[in-house]
């Protein structure tokens, strides 16, 4: 059957047989072929640019406009607003380590905003999302649990130390809301975003052998202790296993 030459070369034109030795006719039609392919291709190419000119040009305009958009943004809004931002809250901050919960929120002092202002007008940079955990620490600390969440949940965490923060702050807040299982996931979660980080791996591991320990789960409280040696050892809550280990053994 012959092969089917359907948009390859105009029809009539000569098809190349069988070459044999000394053929030279024969080479000249490949040849002449093969032109007559790549001529096509390229009336075809330009044939198709005519007829889209404008959307391409357009899209090509528009690709640029993006690009120069972005970096205008990027160079003239967004880092002037992120460096604006982190100097808004410094004060807050400042209030925040005084353990002033409240007016940290609300009222720092010398004209700056609270970590509740930033939040909501530095919204879309680092700071202004930051802004939201400490938000959700000082509502904890003051007592206002539900606060806290939506705080919290709207915290978007990243990195290598905020993913297991968020998750603990969780744990804290359900704990306190007596959703104790919830606050265990939210614990194992913070453990687990951890990984080899001794400070907070540590820290999370602890509250949660403590929390097993008081729901009477003295299986899963021995685990958490033993890992808690085993696996952090270098940090500042693995000293005190032994006395929760001894203790569980004995019930």
């Amino acid at each position: 059957m012959a092969k089917n030459n359907i948009g390859r070369r105009p029809t009539g034109t000569p098809r190349g047989g069988r070459k044999k030795a000394g053929d030279t006719n024969q080479i000249r039609i490949e040849k002449d072929d093969t032109l007559v392919d790549i001529v096509e291709v390229r009336d075809q190419g330009l044939d198709f640019f005519e007829r889209n000119r404008t959307i391409i040009i357009g899209a090509v305009i528009g690709l640029i406009a993006i690009v120069a958009g972005a970096l205008l943004y990027q160079t003239f809004i967004k880092a002037p607003a992120e460096r604006e931002a982190a100097e808004q809250m410094q004060q807050a901050q400042y209030q925040f380590e005084q353990d002033s919960f409240s007016l940290a929120l609300t009222n720092p002092g010398q004209g700056y905003p609270g970590f509740l202002d930033i939040a909501d007008q530095y919204g879309s940079t680092d700071a202004g999302n930051l802004a939201n955990y400490y938000a959700a620490v000082s509502y904890l600390n003051l007592g206002k649990y539900d606060a806290a969440l939506d705080y919290l949940n709207d915290f978007d965490a990243d990195g290598e130390l905020m993913p297991a923060m968020k998750a603990g702050v969780r744990g804290d807040l359900l704990s306190e809301l007596n959703d104790f299982d919830g606050a265990t996931t939210a614990y194992q979660e913070a453990v687990d975003a951890s990984g080899e980080n001794y400070v907070t791996g540590g820290y999370y591991l602890n509250k949660l052998g403590l929390l097993l320990r008081k729901e009477g789960r003295t299986d899963d409280a021995l685990a958490a202790f033993r890992r808690l040696k085993a696996d952090y050892s270098l940090s500042t809550e693995a000293a005190q296993a032994d006395k929760y280990i001894a203790a569980l053994e004995l019930q």
